[in-house]
């Protein structure tokens, strides 16, 4: 038994994922403050002009499937590095549940 968690201990994509794991963890602050000033001003477009921005929300959209991503990996639920340490097209490729199919 504890030859087995020896070996697990030594493996090198373990350690190089956790390490990867921290660098997200500090990702995943920097676009929660992002996603936090998107939803400031989609209210106040919305408050101003009576509808969204479509700017804001297509930003908002891919910050949301980017946070996912990152949510994927860290949960061991995908393998696939999110960018910056692959292309954003690997973000945009991520499968988001949609709630009308579920329905």
């Amino acid at each position: 038994m504890s030859d087995e968690i020896n070996e697990n201990l030594k493996k090198i994509s373990t350690w190089k994922r956790i390490f990867f794991m921290l660098i997200f963890a500090v990702i995943i602050g920097l676009v929660r403050i992002l996603l936090w000033a998107v939803i400031l001003l989609q209210v106040a477009s919305t408050l101003l002009t009576g509808s969204c921005n479509s700017n804001i929300l297509t930003f908002g959209k891919n910050l949301s499937v980017y946070l996912y991503h990152i949510l994927l990996f860290m949960t061991f639920a995908g393998d696939q590095l999110p960018f910056p340490f692959s292309n954003w097209s690997f973000t945009e490729e991520v499968e988001v549940i949609d709630r009308k199919q579920n329905s």
